[in-house]
Order: structure tokens, then sequence, then C-alpha cells
């Protein structure tokens, strides 16, 4: 019987390597990155209302004749600006987190914002403070805002707010 010391080694190293590298590894993750890697031009905004999971009314899109550009930007050191929120010139900052499971953004930017009406008068809000990562890709982003608790009842009424961003070119000069 010839040695087996060398394939028992080879199985071995074997064995290890593929337990090494099929450990999850939490801490990897490429939401910040989609996030930063550049500007985020706003192409809609749509309200939805519900009771319970059932829509009432019709979907409302607002600032449908905004010649505002509207964009949001994400930075590496977790701060953020949005540029002309709510079609009004303004720019504002603040700073932006992922929720644990990076499935919430959390921002404590406050805005000037009216509510889409004609005449309606301008306050301050925080509208992203808690809004559900929708989608996102290296083109697209939708965040909501509003009532996104994944828990309500049946009877309770809800407003929903989808903000669709679209990833704004990189000017080279």
């Amino acid at each position: 019987m010839k040695n087996k010391t060398p394939l028992v080694f080879v199985l071995g190293l074997v064995i290890i390597n593929l337990l090494s590298n099929s450990c999850k590894k939490d801490a990897d993750s490429n939401i910040p990155h989609l996030l930063t890697a550049g500007t985020w031009l706003l192409a809609t905004v749509q309200v939805n209302n519900y009771v319970g999971d059932a829509q009432i009314g019709t979907t409302d899109t607002l600032y449908v004749g905004c010649d505002s550009t509207q964009t949001f930007t994400f930075n590496t050191n977790n701060t953020c600006t949005f540029v002309n929120f709510a079609c009004l010139a303004q720019k504002t900052t603040g700073n932006w987190s992922l929720t644990q499971n990076r499935l919430y953004l959390v921002s404590d930017m406050t805005c000037k914002d009216t509510t889409g009406n004609a005449g309606a008068a301008i306050k301050d809000t925080q509208p992203f403070t808690n809004a559900q990562i929708s989608t996102l890709g290296v083109y697209s982003l939708v965040l909501q805002t509003g009532d996104v608790q994944p828990n309500y009842s049946a009877t309770s009424r809800r407003r929903i707010v989808r903000y669709g961003f679209i990833k704004q070119k990189a000017v080279t000069q």
C-alpha cells in the first residue's frame, strides 16, 4: 500500500478551503456603493392612498410641470444633498445611513415642501427619515416614504409617496 499522506493532506486542504469560502460575509454590501456612485436625477413622484392594502382613488403624480432639475446625491462620508426638492429653488443637506437590514434609508435632511397644490403653504419636512428602498440598481432608485411599515390593520388609512430616480450621467470635461 502506497503512502496516503499526500492524498489526505490535499483532501484536507480542499475541505478547509471550501469551508472558509462558504462563510457568509455580512459586512459586504453593494448598496452603499450603488447609492454613492453618482448623482440621482428625480424622474417622478407618485402618491398612492390606501385603506389597508386596497388602493383608493387614482395615483397622483406630483411636480409634472416642474422645469427645475431635482437631484439627490449621496456621499461616502454619509452626507447627502437634495437640490430643488419639491420643485422649489433650494439646496438642502443632511446625513444618511442604512438600517441594519439595509432595507431602509434614514436621512435627517430638512427641506422646504408644499403639498403639490397651487397656493399651498410652504413648510419644513424631513421626507426621507424612514424611506423604504423599493428598487436599487446601477441606473435606477425607487424610494417609498410615508406609511411604509410592514404591519398595518385592514382598516388603517395609509399614504405612500414613491420617488423614482435615474442615475445622472457624469459630466466629463
